[in-house]
């Protein structure tokens, strides 16, 4: 059954994608699958790890208990692993290996969104820092612990490479040294999500107001005017909801037809010809590059930045400090697994921020609450 897979990719993927025939394997040596291939079977292992998991009770933007209806760090992740797939069936990729990126990109997240992971990084800035790339990374080479043989999920190295998509602040932390166009579509993949369902999730709350969005975002500016084109009678709920669905399509389709724009110039013709390649080959085109810029920059201010937003994430970061300071303090405050940790010779501080990254939002706020109630 695997061989039938591997036969498929062959067929029908594009001479620059990556083969799962092909991968350079695991860090630990493993018998193959007799019914999946070396991508099918990273994806398999994310889903079932308890990082997975956890993305379920973590922020995206809105606290995980403010609402039901809001996007949590699972969500996004979700909402990511489907655009991969599509940008790969578009594009001739291996839909596997994109979606097994997308569905571990963001394991390394701390609770309480990038706001905790700036906190997070500037409590540990005389010890690496942090990064929640590089955290995904060593989740899945080295905390997960499942398997008797080997630490971590024991994942394919174009996996793993594809996590270290974003160059490292920490000259110590480890690079990316392969390229692949499956990452670098996962990276954009991840861009339109969280844009879109940011603007979603804003004006569900009326952070957002529609009118400042089309006064100031030419993007959903010309997105709504065509939707009003193609639709009659529809309830603002419903335009707002079709406005985002068509801004989606755009940007999926202006990063294929330029991705293959590039492909083409650049005469592509083998995984080897894009390991030579300098930049990206995944690109959106300068005009929707630059409306995206525009579209970011009003999100920030009118939304990441609004004082409602802006609370839950300061709480969110003074939750984090006082755990790191207490666990850093008096380590006996951490769980006999963490004590044992430093008393093995592992560096105390990277140890606790292990422990904070991998907690949830609620989780965080009870210890938090136990230490200080």
């Amino acid at each position: 059954m695997r061989e039938l897979f591997e036969q498929r990719e062959c067929d029908i993927l594009a001479s620059y994608a990556v083969k799962s025939c092909d991968s350079r394997g695991q860090a630990h040596s493993e018998p193959l699958s007799e019914t999946r291939t070396y991508f099918q079977r990273d994806r398999d292992r994310v889903v079932h790890s308890k990082s997975f998991r956890r993305l379920k009770h973590k922020t995206q933007v809105f606290i995980v208990t403010v609402s039901d209806h809001y996007r949590s760090r699972l969500t996004h992740t979700l909402e990511v692993a489907q655009i991969s797939r599509h940008l790969a069936r578009l594009l001739q990729l291996n839909e596997d290996l994109c979606e097994v990126i997308a569905l571990a990109h963001d394991l390394g997240h701390t609770p309480f969104g990038h706001s905790g992971e700036r906190a997070l990084n500037e409590l540990m800035s005389e010890h690496d820092g942090f990064e929640h790339n590089v955290q995904s990374y060593r989740i899945v080479t080295e905390l997960e612990k499942k398997y008797p043989s080997f630490p971590g999920l024991n994942l394919s190295y174009e996996v793993r490479q594809g996590l270290l998509k974003h160059k490292s602040k920490n000259s110590n932390a480890p690079s990316a040294e392969f390229k692949s166009i499956e990452a670098q579509t996962v990276n954009l993949a991840d861009e339109i999500a969280y844009n879109n369902h940011d603007i979603d999730d804003g004006l569900l709350s009326g952070i957002l107001v529609e009118s400042d969005l089309e006064n100031n975002v030419t993007l959903y500016k010309e997105a709504k005017q065509e939707t009003q084109r193609r639709y009659t009678n529809l309830s603002s709920t419903e335009r707002q909801h079709m406005t985002n669905s068509l801004l989606i399509s755009w940007f999926i389709n202006d990063l294929v037809k330029t991705t293959q724009h590039n492909i083409k110039t650049l005469g592509l013709s083998s995984l080897e010809d894009v390991q030579s390649t300098s930049g990206p080959i995944a690109k959106f085109s300068s005009e929707l590059h630059d409306k995206n810029l525009e579209l970011r920059r009003f999100l920030f201010t009118e939304f990441y930045q609004h004082p409602d937003v802006y609370k839950m994430n300061k709480k969110g970061q003074i939750i984090i400090q006082k755990l790191f300071e207490s666990f850093t303090t008096d380590p006996k405050t951490l769980p006999v697994k963490q004590q044992k940790q430093i008393q093995n010779g592992e560096v105390k501080e990277r140890v606790i921020a292990d422990y904070i990254a991998g907690m949830t939002d609620p989780y965080a706020a009870r210890e938090c609450d136990s230490l200080f109630k």
